[in-house]
Formats: C-alpha cells, sequence, structure tokens
C-alpha cells in the first residue's frame, strides 16, 4: 500500500494556500432592490421597503426634485423580489414563494401619467435581472441563457449561457462560461468587439463603457469614457455616464470620473449594493439598510432618500451557500431569508500533485546573505501550518469515530421520540420500514399514537351508529375520546384474510388496492404530522397494529363543501351568498398556498376537489385528504417508472385532474392549480365537475362548458340560479372570481396563475364584495383594479 505522507503533504499545501491567499467577496446580489430611473428632468429612486402595515413589503418610489412619492402594492399576488429601471420605465420581478421556478415581470411606462403597467415576462426563474437606459435582460434559471425585453434588434448567440449579466446604453454584457467577457450590440460606444483578454469574477455595463472585475480583484474597464484610475480588491460595480463606482472588499465604496466623488461623511461607510443610472448613484449601507445616493445636484440638500430597505433579495434559505443575513429570515417569508455574500479565494498556486522536483543548487554566499534573514523566520511558519493542520486533522478523524461509534449505539436504542415503531407485521414488511423510518425521523409532537382498544372503545367497536362517510380508503367514523375531543377516525378496510397470514414473501404479496392504502397512510401521516395551518385539517394521531390502519382528525362539524353545494343549506350558511362562497374560496386557496409556497419540503396536493375541502362548526374552510400528496417533486419532470417501465398512472379525480399532468406525466404546483380552478368554477355555478346534460344525458364537463361563457363577458349566463343575483358591487367581484378561476384552468401551466396570486386575487374579490369598492378605489384593489387586471389578461 503506498504511504499516505504525500497526500498529506498535498492537503497540507493546499490547506495553506487556503488560510494565507488573500481572499475577494464576490457580489451575491444579482437581482437588486433598489433602482434608478431617468424621466425628464426628474431622478427617480425605487426601492423595496417595509410595509408599514405589517404586511409584505412594498415598492416605493420618489421622485427628485419634486418629492413625489409613489407605492405600488403587492396586490394580485405580486410580492416583489427585484427591481430595475431605465429612461422612462421601471421593472418588477416577482416570483412563486414555493419553489421559485417561476418568474413574473411587470413593466411601467412613466412617458404616461399614471404609468401603465404591463406583464412582459412570465416563464422560468430569473436568477438575474439587469436594466440599462432602455432594455431589461436576465439570466433564465439555473440554464444562464441571456434574455432580452423590448430589444428586437439585438441578437445573441442561441447556445451561449451566462453566469453574470449587465445592460449598457445599446449593448448587454455577460460572462460567459464562468469568466470569459462577452458583449453584444451596438459598436458605437467601442465596447462590443473590444472586450479584454483573461478570467473575470463580476461584470458590469454602464451608459457607453462596460468594466470588469479580474479574479484577482483588478478593476479593468473599456469603451467611450472609459474612467481613468485604477482600484484594487473590488467586490461589485455600478457603471453610469463615464463614472465608475467599486465597492471594495472591505465594503467601502470607491468611484472614478468627474462628480461621482462619494460625499464626505459616507468616505469610510460600508455598502451592501450599489446602483448607477447617468450621474446619479446609490447605495445601501450595511449599518441600517437606508438608502443615500449621491452624483447629482438633487441629492445635495439630503444623500438619505430611503431610511430603510430591504438589503437584498429574499430567496429560499437552501440556496444560501454562505449563510443569511442576521435577522432577515423576519423579514422575508418562511424558509427565505437574505443571502450573505460568498468569499471567493484569489486562486492560489496548485499544489503538487508529482513527485517534488529536484534540489535547487546550493545558493551563491550573496543571496544565502540575501534570504538568511528571514528563512528561520519561514521556517517557523511552516512548522506552525504543519502543526496546525496535523492538529486539525487528528480532530476530524476523532469526531469521525465518535460519530461512529454514537451511530452503532444508537442503533440498538429505543427511539426517545416517545414511541416506539410499531411491531413488525410479516405479511407487510415494507410498511414497517417505513414506519420505522418516519419515527427515525421524529414527527411532531402534536401527533399521538393510539391503541387499537382505545379506538374500539371510543367507537364502540366501529359501531355502524358511529359511521359518518366512507370512500376509498375505507370508512370514517366519529368518536368522543377519554379527554372529551371530538375527533373524526379514518379506518382502512382490513386486508383479506389471507393477506394476513405470516409468509416470508414481500409486499408484493399483498394485494394492489391494500398496498395503495398502505401509501396513503404513510403519505398523511408523513405530511400532516409536520404542517400545522389553520386551512388545514389537523391530524391528531394514528394507530397501526397488526393489519390495522387508522388516522384520527379533528371533527370538522359541516362535511363537505360538495355535499353544500349540492343540497340546501342551513339557515345562515355562508354559501347562500356570494361573499360567503367567496370566503369559502379563500379559505382554502390559503391551505393550498401553504403547502405550495411555505412547506418545506413543497407539498403538492394531487386531489384539490370540492369533496376533500370541508368545514367546521365556524364555516372554515380546511384541506384534507393527502393521501396521493408528494413530497418536493421536481419541477416539471415525469413522474418515476414502475417496475414494468412504464410511466406511473397520474393520480387525482376525473373532472379535477390536470389535463397536462394526465398527458404529459409532468407534475408541478400549478396541477393543484388547476383543480382549484374547477372548484372555483362550482361554487361561482353551483354545478358538479363532471355531471350529466339535462338535455342529453351525455356527461359534461364543467370546465368546457363554463369558461368558453366566462371569456366572452357572460359570466352571469353560468351563475348558481339558486343564490340571488349579485349586486353591481358583487358582480365585479363575482366576475374577476370567474376570470380567475378560468386563468386556473388554463391548458398550459405556465399560463396559470401561482396559488400566491390566487390567494391575492380572492381577498381583493372578498374585500370589493363584503361593500368597500368606494374605499378600494383609491388604492387601486378594488373593481377598478379589476377591470384593469381583466384587460390585462386579454393583453
Amino acid at each position: 500500500m503506498s504511504s499516505p505522507f504525500p497526500l498529506l503533504i498535498h492537503l497540507l499545501v493546499f490547506i495553506s494556500s487556503l488560510l494565507f491567499s488573500p481572499v475577494s467577496f464576490v457580489s451575491s446580489y444579482p437581482l437588486s432592490t433598489i433602482a434608478i430611473s431617468q424621466v425628464g428632468n426628474q431622478t427617480v429612486i425605487c426601492a423595496l421597503q417595509p410595509s408599514s402595515d405589517g404586511g409584505p413589503y412594498a415598492l416605493n418610489c420618489k421622485a427628485l426634485p419634486s418629492g413625489k412619492r409613489h407605492t405600488y402594492s403587492s396586490s394580485g399576488g405580486f410580492l416583489y423580489s427585484a427591481v430595475a429601471a431605465g429612461n422612462g420605465f421601471l421593472c418588477a420581478l416577482s416570483s412563486e414563494q414555493a419553489n421559485q421556478s417561476i418568474s413574473t415581470m411587470r413593466w411601467w411606462d412613466f412617458s404616461q401619467t399614471p404609468a401603465p403597467s404591463k406583464r412582459v415576462y412570465k416563464g422560468p426563474s430569473l436568477t438575474a435581472l439587469a436594466s440599462g437606459d432602455f432594455h431589461v435582460c436576465g439570466l433564465i434559471g439555473g440554464s444562464g441563457k441571456p434574455n432580452c425585453w423590448r430589444w428586437p434588434e439585438l441578437i445573441i448567440p442561441s447556445d451561449l449561457r451566462f453566469t453574470a449579466i449587465s445592460v449598457g446604453g445599446d449593448f448587454v454584457c455577460g460572462l460567459h462560461d464562468s469568466s470569459i467577457a462577452r458583449c453584444f450590440g451596438s459598436n458605437a460606444s467601442g465596447v462590443v468587439g473590444n472586450e479584454p483578454k483573461g478570467e473575470f469574477a463580476s461584470i458590469a455595463a454602464g451608459t457607453q463603457h462596460a468594466c470588469a472585475v479580474s479574479i484577482s480583484g483588478e478593476l479593468v474597464c473599456w469603451g467611450a469614457g472609459a474612467p481613468q484610475g485604477t482600484v484594487s480588491e473590488v467586490s461589485s460595480l455600478a457603471l453610469g455616464d463615464g463614472r465608475t463606482c467599486a465597492i471594495r472588499i472591505n465594503g467601502t465604496v470607491s468611484c472614478l470620473g468627474a462628480g461621482a466623488e462619494l460625499p464626505p461623511d459616507f468616505e469610510t461607510a460600508q455598502f451592501m449594493s450599489v446602483e448607477a443610472r447617468g450621474g446619479a448613484f446609490c447605495g445601501v449601507l450595511t449599518e441600517n439598510y437606508s438608502v443615500i445616493c449621491w452624483g447629482n445636484d438633487v441629492f445635495h440638500q439630503n444623500h438619505v432618500v430611503f431610511n430603510q430597505v430591504l438589503p437584498g433579495s429574499c430567496l429560499p434559505i437552501s440556496t444560501c451557500r454562505c449563510g443569511v443575513l442576521p435577522g432577515s429570515g423576519n423579514t422575508c417569508g418562511h424558509s427565505e431569508a437574505i443571502c450573505q455574500s460568498c468569499p471567493r479565494p484569489f486562486p492560489p498556486p496548485p499544489p503538487p500533485l508529482s513527485p517534488p522536483p529536484r534540489k535547487p543548487p546550493p545558493p551563491s554566499a550573496q543571496q544565502a546573505a540575501s534570504i538568511s534573514p528571514t528563512h528561520s523566520s519561514n521556517r517557523r511558519q511552516l512548522l506552525f501550518i504543519l502543526l496546525g493542520a496535523v492538529g486539525f486533522g487528528i480532530g476530524c478523524l476523532a469526531s469521525a469515530c465518535f460519530l461512529i461509534i454514537r451511530a452503532k449505539n444508537q442503533s440498538g436504542r429505543v427511539h426517545d421520540s416517545g414511541r416506539v415503531p410499531p411491531a413488525t407485521n410479516a405479511a407487510d414488511p415494507g410498511i414497517n420500514l417505513s414506519l420505522s423510518r418516519l419515527f427515525t425521523k421524529g414527527p411532531s409532537p402534536m401527533v399521538e399514537e393510539y391503541t387499537i382498544e382505545a379506538l374500539l372503545a371510543a367507537t364502540e367497536g366501529f359501531a355502524e351508529k358511529h359511521k359518518i362517510g366512507s370512500g376509498g380508503f375505507g370508512s370514517v367514523y366519529r368518536a368522543t375520546l377519554p379527554n372529551g375531543r371530538i375527533v373524526a377516525i379514518k379506518r382502512a378496510k382490513p386486508p383479506p384474510a389471507a393477506a394476513r397470514t405470516p409468509t416470508a414473501s414481500t409486499s408484493r404479496s399483498v394485494p394492489l388496492r391494500r398496498r395503495e392504502m398502505e401509501t396513503a397512510f404513510l403519505a398523511e401521516l408523513a405530511l400532516l404530522s409536520r404542517v400545522n395551518h389553520k386551512n388545514l385539517v389537523r391530524l391528531y394521531g394514528f394507530c397501526r397494529e397488526g393489519a390495522e390502519l387508522i388516522l384520527v382528525y379533528e371533527f370538522m362539524t359541516r362535511g363537505t363543501l360538495d355535499a353544500h353545494l349540492r343540497l340546501p343549506g342551513p339557515p345562515g350558511s355562508p354559501l347562500e351568498s356570494w361573499a360567503g362562497r367567496i370566503r369559502i374560496a379563500l379559505d382554502a386557496a390559503r391551505g393550498i398556498e401553504y403547502l405550495h409556497a411555505y412547506a418545506v419540503p413543497t407539498i403538492i396536493h394531487r386531489d384539490i376537489k370540492s369533496s376533500n375541502i370541508l368545514l367546521d362548526d365556524d364555516w372554515t374552510a380546511k384541506v384534507s385528504d393527502f393521501g396521493l400528496s408528494l413530497l418536493n417533486p421536481k419541477e416539471g419532470e415525469v413522474e418515476e417508472e414502475d417496475e414494468d417501465g412504464a410511466a406511473a398512472a397520474a393520480a387525482g379525480t376525473v373532472g379535477y385532474m390536470d389535463p397536462e399532468y394526465y398527458r404529459l406525466r409532468h407534475l408541478t404546483a400549478k396541477s393543484d392549480v388547476y383543480s382549484f380552478g374547477v372548484v372555483l368554477l362550482e361554487l361561482l355555478t353551483g354545478s358538479k365537475a363532471v355531471e350529466r346534460s339535462a338535455e342529453s344525458g351525455t356527461p359534461r364537463n364543467l370546465v368546457e362548458h363554463a369558461v368558453p361563457r366566462i371569456e366572452v363577458d357572460e359570466v352571469h349566463c353560468v351563475l348558481d340560479g339558486r343564490l340571488p343575483p349579485p349586486t353591481p358591487c358583487e358582480i365585479e367581484a363575482v366576475t374577476y372570481v370567474g376570470y380567475l378561476a378560468a386563468d386556473c384552468v388554463s391548458p398550459v401551466g405556465m399560463d396559470r396563475p401561482s396559488m400566491t396570486e390566487v390567494v391575492a386575487g380572492l381577498e381583493r374579490a372578498l374585500l370589493a364584495c363584503l361593500g368597500a369598492c368606494g374605499a378600494t378605489n383609491q388604492t387601486g384593489t378594488g373593481p377598478t383594479g379589476f377591470t384593469r387586471a381583466t384587460e390585462e389578461r386579454s393583453g
């Protein structure tokens, strides 16, 4: 066996190169939360700020020198995550919070008053967004493919992939293959075609020049009006009209070019990011997240434009490779935070992987004299490094041994979660293994394990008088536990006697239907034991003894939404009013939004329908039945194949199932959106998802019947005739809900809204339906907002 010492020496050299190499911090903010626009003689500064009412952060803009302010609210589901601006326009980016897989971008044209808004993009997530004087470009998803809007004359090779992008006056630049500078567009400024050679860590573009930061932290600029001078140890850049400002690795800002000088009060201040437009520069202070601006006469009176802004875009915590900004988890949504900048080591000399070179000849007397003063110091430093690395290695080895011994000791112990995994059932070892894995992960302490004796006593032996329903999984019983809690007990159908006989066979010997019930049992237990939301039915506990599969839920007094839509409701039922139906839809939408946007990992229900939406004593709607749900499926990928190599059958209910998912087996969160859209149509029409036509007796699909009428503004023709006609205030809201439902059931998943957008739309509709028309018109979230949304939809 070869000696490990050469490998150890190589490791020591590598560690020492990391420990003693200079470090450059590369900006991790490709999505900016501040932007600058020039509109005539006004300089407009826009930023994402925390909302004053405790809600989601808002997009605020301030025009100088006039001082006029405007707020772009996040109504309609647009929770903005980044902004970009140019001469006369503003763009804002929002993303679905479930997995950041879909981005939406809106464009405001400041040349008109009030500035009209239009959605210019909806598609795969944008990982970077950059604006120039007249154009906006971004990078699509993980592919790095550049895309620019309203720039038809720009030609970029289709096979080009960027890791960074920036837009100038009439050109765009990026880093190809992670480090090679490439520019495209007009060459009037001398930028395109004159890119410097070498490897670069970041790149930026101004009106007529571009700059890049080498991997060693040096600034390189080219093009017309490129500033004279050098800046070293650069982290990120902001380029204006012939002027350049750079954030150094210590957070301070250094600027080149006449008029770009930093105000004296901020020369030693640290910045998180800097943006530029023309002669104006704005940056976010690290100390208090305030925005200060300079370089333009309008800022001379007061450099502070905003006292506090969102210092960076909120991203899933799992994507933050170098940690999160302290406290940002409280500012961002669930499981999101602002990522810290990552340190990028300057490339150290590569460690020797081949035998060491021959010993050099002894130095001359003169050379020996010149190196002798530092030779002993170098030896002491090398000895220090070696000892430190050896100590580090011994520590790692000791830690590994400790973990191995601990794992072996714990493998034979009873789990300390308070419950012991169920006893082995020879008829089905697979489910016991799955349950054991679930218990190993530590189920929620709110989920209790009941004994079969306790449940038999509560239901009097599962007597018929306690039975309140049945389904594919089994029967449901109403019972009162000894502590007085009223519960619903769902008991799976027991397997045939033959399947309960202990054999040496695997789970393949268990009938297919039984295996499906076991899968549903595990899915419900795994999912509901780790989620908690007022619009999701709560799981109290379970029982797994022998062949019994039993789940214990909170009891929902009012039953299913489906039953109330088919039968006359009791006095005071909210389903007898349009506002009540929209409220119930909003409750259910919030539950589904939680699964998509806030559960970690994401949950796709796969069986949203009116019979799986239950109502409690207060008529609060809650989503139930998670037997078909999936944890964190890969967005857009075909589902796994079965044992015979065939694609697994799509799961769901006829009439509610997403046709794109059914045909292509591409499961995304938008499949749930489609199913919920059918539920919205049921609430509007009172009809079933699939029912027989009264005239012909043939099955009729609700989507095919109702959506064409809604699309031609005839929603009143399909409304449930058992309810009073909508009032003038209600008809706006009901019509809007109709359009929302039609969007949800779009044949193409990409065209459907996210559940966050659906929730926001239903909130607006409910507000209007409750008689707030006059008040909401002032804020743009009432019927006027509905009309505008309708026009944008058709555009």
